[in-house]
């Protein structure tokens, strides 16, 4: 119990690291803004997918047996890079590049594998298509890395996304995973009125996958079902809540994309720096 409670308070105190590297990105960006609220929903997993579950070496980011991760909702690129940058693939400074001239941290993913980015991502629909082919690719070539792919609850609009649901069981992936970040709101509105994605474990299960739902603020659960076994490709659904963290931002779609300013990032540094 105690090796337990010191992984959750190690892995808890990444996060708010995580959460105050997004403050500082976002606040140096300036006018450029930021996808702040998608951001601040995936720290959780994130955090547990590069300090407990993702296989790489950074100082050899090229390192073939590597695992993969692929952001697929890349406008929520603010904690992807903080993390990255928290596992020593860049430097910490260079976060306040973001969204700058001649920057290689753009609002979406730019592929530099060098830099620990394995795949540009803009247009949404289009991460887990890719994840399926780098999967596939390691099962004929009989590698043993995994895959893993993190989408958004508003992609699963994209049809694209249920094009590739259906194919990642036919090829029988079992060495890919998807963790589908449900925080129920997307550019303009909520998922009921946009476009209702009501059911999506019973979905995911319908074009057989492994589904797990799990808090996708609790890092101990998170872990759990990434390391559950399956012969079946895995969706772990994630129920989150878009701009985790803060009082101004939790579930308010107005963060989707917001300029932060002096006087809110104070606000968020003095809750963050309150909270356990």
């Amino acid at each position: 119990m105690k090796e337990t409670n010191k992984n959750i308070n190690h892995l808890n105190l990444v996060c708010k690291k995580i959460r105050k590297s997004i403050l500082d990105t976002s606040l140096a960006a300036g006018a450029s803004s930021s996808h702040f609220g998608g951001s601040l929903s995936t720290v959780e997993i994130l955090v547990t997918l590069f300090e407990k579950i993702l296989n790489f070496k950074s100082n050899e980011p090229l390192w073939e047996n590597r695992d993969r991760f692929i952001l697929s909702k890349g406008h929520a690129c603010l904690g992807y890079y903080s993390m990255l940058a928290e596992k020593g693939f860049f430097s910490k400074d260079s976060l306040n590049l973001f969204e700058k001239n001649d920057s290689f941290l753009l609002g979406h993913p730019v592929i530099n594998k060098k830099k620990g980015i394995e795949f540009s991502n803009g247009s949404l629909g289009m991460g887990l298509s890719l994840g399926i082919g780098v999967a596939l690719a390691a099962k004929i070539r009989n590698k043993n890395f995994k895959t893993y792919v993190l989408i958004g609850d508003g992609e699963c609009n994209e049809g694209s996304v249920w094009e590739a649901a259906m194919s990642a069981p036919h090829f029988q992936l079992k060495n890919l995973t998807a963790i589908l970040d449900n925080n129920n709101l997307q550019q303009t509105g909520s998922n009921k009125e946009i476009m209702s994605s009501s059911n999506l474990e019973k979905k995911w299960t319908s074009f057989n996958w492994h589904t797990i739902t799990v808090d996708g603020h609790n890092t101990d659960e998170l872990e759990k079902a990434f390391n559950v076994e399956s012969n079946k490709p895995k969706l772990i659904l994630a129920k989150t809540i878009k701009g985790k963290g803060f009082k101004f931002s939790e579930n308010n779609n107005e963060w989707h994309h917001k300029v932060l300013t002096k006087n809110q990032y104070d606000i968020a540094i003095q809750e963050l720096n309150d909270s356990k």
